[in-house]
């Protein structure tokens, strides 16, 4: 296609038009498949073309499509609200819907700091984050991302939250390892606080796993309970952002649950819907709601689509799809299936330094020597190179980004639909391997150079 006028991420490339999708392949105009390794932003849970959403969507689209949230409510949202109240761990009993992911972190924080104004605390405006994070890309959200490439345009708008060090084992910021450093990530936080004075923090957020700034990081068992017994000791709420590793991504229906903790907040969205309409959620504890509700009894936050009936009538068709094929049940297995098939190529690819996660959002880190762990050069634009291969390979993968400061483009993330099949994994692993062996090539030349 020429160079047209929609605004597309590179001005300057030409993309492949996708005229449709099933399962874990999208088809391009001219009928080439693409196996969606990466459920395109990590969202396409359930895969695509499923014709019971579709009817989903058909039959509401026949009744209303919108009405506005001061107005009115409507049937789909309530129910939508029921059920992930149902789904939720905890006492998070209460949906705010919203349009984007970027939409339900910035909602949380301003519960957050709502939640404390009502209880005549207004001091506590501070949130905490940490270096290796991506939380979204508003003004908001990006003050909380400690993702320096994505911030570093907008710096003159944007709050210096990100603080505290990533549990990122594979690179431990304290140069020590699991369980040796008695989770020092984790008791830093303990250290800022007492910096800063928990009087003034409202609320620590992080991403359970931390995707696109990491690749995939997932902490040691004992972080986030560490995490969460600080927290509440200290008075300060705890904000998952759920947006990425939720809806069964990581073999539980919310990632925390793997470690059995339960964060005040809650943001999720992505595969809230499958990909299939846009919509996010800020879900909130009846502790955190109880002081607003008893108070001004208003929320303060709102957009024009906010729990638009079109939407939340196709996410709760997700979910309910989602729960009766009983597809969370085999997430880990097919993860572990995957990371199996993974070992091999990481002996026979050198540049492969690091395979982690959990479920199916799987990340690898790449580097120039795996003993050393030594990054490649920045501007090879590692993440770049790959994808590119294995978009000829017909192989989709997400970028990531990788180092001790997140500055190398060294990584991605495969992320496939959750309904993957055995067959459909042996065939990713054999065009990722394609992709690889092109990358080796294209890295010879580089060294030669």
């Amino acid at each position: 296609m020429g160079r047209g006028h929609l605004i597309k991420p590179l001005l300057t490339r030409n993309y492949p038009i996708i005229d449709s999708g099933k399962g874990v392949f999208l088809y391009d105009i001219d009928g080439k498949d693409y196996l969606d390794a990466s459920s395109g932003a990590v969202t396409a849970n359930i895969g695509h073309g499923v014709e019971e959403i579709v009817n989903a969507m058909h039959e509401q689209s026949k009744k209303v499509s919108f009405v506005y949230r001061s107005q009115f409510t409507n049937q789909p949202a309530e129910e939508l609200a029921e059920k992930l109240s149902d789904i939720s761990p905890g006492t998070l009993n209460w949906s705010f819907f919203v349009n984007s992911g970027t939409e339900a972190i910035e909602t949380a924080m301003k519960v957050a700091l709502q939640h404390w104004q009502e209880r005549k605390r207004p001091e506590k405006q501070l949130f905490l984050s940490r270096r290796l994070s991506y939380h979204g890309i508003t003004v908001g959200a990006l003050s909380l991302s400690g993702f320096i490439t994505r911030r570093e345009r907008f710096e003159p708008l944007l709050e210096n939250y990100p603080l505290l060090s990533p549990p990122y084992c594979y690179r431990c910021p304290f140069h020590s390892s699991y369980p040796k450093c008695h989770l020092q990530c984790a008791e830093e936080l303990e250290d800022v606080i007492e910096r800063l004075g928990a009087k003034y923090i409202a609320a620590f957020v992080a991403e359970p796993i931390i995707g696109a700034a990491g690749g995939a990081i997932t902490p040691p068992d004992g972080y986030y309970q560490k995490i969460q017994e600080i927290c509440n000791r200290h008075e300060i709420l705890f904000i998952a952002d759920e947006v990425m590793t939720g809806m069964g991504r990581t073999g539980k229906m919310f990632a925390v649950e793997h470690w059995g903790v339960t964060p005040d907040i809650m943001a999720i969205g992505k595969g809230l819907s499958g990909g299939y309409t846009p919509i996010a959620a800020t879900l909130v504890s009846d502790e955190v709601i109880e002081p607003i509700e008893k108070g001004s009894k208003v929320i303060m936050s709102g957009h024009t689509f906010s729990a638009n009936p079109q939407s939340c009538a196709t996410a709760l068709a997700v979910i309910q799809y989602t729960l009766k094929n009983n597809i969370i049940d085999n997430v880990t297995e097919r993860g572990e299936m995957l990371k199996t098939k993974l070992a091999p190529l990481m002996k026979r690819f050198s540049f492969i330094g690091d395979v982690r996660g959990k479920g199916l959002l799987l990340g690898m880190e790449f580097v120039e020597n795996a003993r050393l762990k030594k990054t490649f050069p920045r501007d090879w634009n590692i993440s770049q190179m790959v994808i590119d291969h294995a978009m000829e390979s017909q192989l989709l993968l997400y970028p990531a980004a990788s180092g001790h400061n997140g500055l190398d483009n060294n990584g991605v993330l495969l992320a496939p639909p959750l309904t993957i099949t055995n067959k459909e994994i042996d065939l990713l692993v054999e065009r990722l391997a394609k992709s690889f062996l092109l990358t080796e090539q294209s890295l010879a030349l580089k060294e030669r150079s």
